[in-house]
């Protein structure tokens, strides 16, 4: 169930990835924002149905977001790392930066740590 708390966390993240203002319009944020205002919990279908629309596209906004940095800095590292593994004699080393899933443990390795 959405509440008011929930709607206040997924606001400030929003906010802090600078995602609130590009991806929601003017109608939408002041439906989220009069919501916080107004209601502790929803109880309304309409409003209900309304609020998950956007809550929705603002997380797939902040999970791309999450995606494509993991994405840009691991394809930096994976870059790096073949050419290491490359000029030590690794004849494989050059194909390793194609690799979706090992650029993206580097990248997520770079971002957790």
């Amino acid at each position: 169930m959405l509440n008011r708390q929930g709607l206040v966390k997924i606001k400030v993240r929003a906010l802090r990835r600078k995602v609130w203002f590009k991806t929601l319009s003017r109608v939408e944020r002041g439906i989220i924002d009069l919501t916080i205002r107004c209601v502790e919990r929803i109880r309304s279908y309409a409003l209900m149905k309304t609020i998950l629309a956007i809550v929705d596209r603002l997380l797939r906004t902040l999970e791309e977001g999450y995606l494509k940095r993991v994405e840009r800095i691991g394809r930096e590292i994976a870059q790096k790392i073949c050419e290491i593994a490359w000029k030590w004699g690794n004849p494989h080393a050059l194909i390793w930066k194609y690799d979706i899933n090992f650029v993206k443990f580097l990248g997520v390795n770079a971002l957790n740590s």
